[in-house]
């Protein structure tokens, strides 16, 4: 899943990056408001980790222009909202939550708790069992796991997320453009054949017979 954290302290937002891509997210960062609008309007996102105190601007307002669609994005659902934030009085939460964020946050948080409730928050768009199957194969995002036919995988994290997004979008046709923009992020680079690389490298972990096929002219899908 594609990420945004929208955090003004560049650390603390270099910082949620990192962990979130371990978690096998692409992540993309923004320190203002005004960032986090253009890449909103450029690119995919799944769900926004939002600050609410911006050097530019609020944090709530922004999440207000998301959920009434004034704020358009590219993606026909809106991304879900994840306000993190270092108030913390009831008046707050009740304020972000009255505003369109699907949870909230308190500053400060162990990052345990963050990407738990990202992975709440993910799982909350399709209401699919978080623990995936798919044929032999059986995918858990909470533990790192995968494995075919009861065997463990041992996949990279970006492996494991292009397995997880397939297996998510079972029997769905994407292309190379439509999963770089989901399963990377704004770091990687648009002209290389990374996509292909990586799903040539899945394929041969995954065993025979192949599971991930080749629509000529269109691009790949996993199953029938």
């Amino acid at each position: 899943m594609r990420l945004l954290v929208v955090e003004d302290e560049p650390d603390l937002a270099n910082a949620l990056a990192r962990g979130l891509r371990r978690d096998g997210h692409a992540v993309d960062t923004a320190l203002t408001s005004g960032e986090a609008d253009m890449k909103l309007r450029t690119a995919g996102y799944d769900l926004v980790c939002l600050d609410w105190n911006l050097p530019d601007g609020s944090g709530l307002s922004l999440c207000r222009a998301l959920v009434s669609g004034e704020l358009p994005t590219l993606e026909r659902e809106r991304p879900r909202i994840l306000m993190l934030t270092a108030r913390d009085g009831v008046e707050d939460r009740v304020a972000g939550l009255d505003s369109g964020a699907d949870d909230y946050l308190v500053k400060p948080f162990a990052f345990a708790e963050l990407a738990a409730r990202v992975r709440a928050l993910l799982r909350r768009d399709d209401q699919t069992d978080p623990v995936l199957e798919t044929g032999p194969l059986r995918l858990d995002p909470a533990r790192f796991e995968a494995t075919r036919d009861g065997s463990r995988l041992e996949l990279t994290a970006k492996e494991f997320s292009l397995l997880h997004y397939f297996m998510a979008h079972q029997g769905q046709v994407m292309s190379q453009e439509h999963l770089l923009e989901h399963v990377w992020d704004e770091m990687a680079d648009p002209m290389t054949n990374v996509v292909r690389v990586t799903v040539s490298n899945l394929r041969k972990k995954l065993g025979e017979p192949p599971l991930i096929k080749t629509v000529s002219g269109r691009g790949y899908k996993l199953g029938d």
